[in-house]
């Protein structure tokens, strides 16, 4: 969590926590969960560390701003120098009950086939958008990189929903499942 705070910052320059939560949702919470309410914390811990710098109006709201310091982009560079080979996570609660389908009715197999298929159509339009942004920009290859890979990570749960949703439509006791 607290590298997802200090490259927003180093990339985004200055930002309050409430800047941080939306620079969250436009991106990293298509492939990362991270908890809205813990940025506040984050952001002070990480200025009590001092790989943040805190500086807050001085009128008005009083908005607190943090930017990175040395210490901080030195602990980002060296986070990022370390390779890793963990595999992708995937939390599916569709997959789960699919995993379980053989305890289903057909008709409800079509029902999750259906639901996940509108899913991935919505989210393919996040993910067109986002590329959209990210190429009109041109100054965010690896951003735009990690679009394309959940793009196409997308692309095949669609396609293989498109599949299960015509594999339940073709067996022979789907008709009388769905009626």
């Amino acid at each position: 969590m607290s590298y997802v705070v200090l490259g927003l910052v180093a990339r985004d320059g200055p930002s309050t926590p409430y800047a941080l939560k939306a620079a969250v949702a436009r991106g990293i919470a298509q492939f990362w969960a991270f908890p809205h309410s813990q940025i506040y914390a984050e952001t002070d811990r990480l200025a009590r560390m001092r790989l943040l710098a805190e500086e807050r109006e001085s009128g008005g709201r009083r908005r607190r701003s943090y930017r990175i310091t040395d210490a901080g982009r030195a602990a980002l560079a060296s986070w990022l120098a370390e390779p890793t080979g963990e595999a992708p996570q995937i939390r599916s609660l569709a997959l789960l009950k699919l995993f379980f389908g053989q305890f289903a009715s057909e008709a409800d197999i079509a029902a999750l086939a259906r639901a996940q298929l509108e899913t991935q159509r919505r989210r393919l339009e996040v993910f067109r958008g986002l590329i959209e942004r990210l190429e009109t920009r041109g100054d965010r290859p690896w951003q735009l990189e990690v679009a394309h890979l959940l793009q196409q990570a997308e692309l095949t749960f669609a396609s293989s929903w498109t599949r299960i949703s015509e594999l339940v439509e073709e067996r022979p006791d789907a008709a009388g499942a769905s009626g």
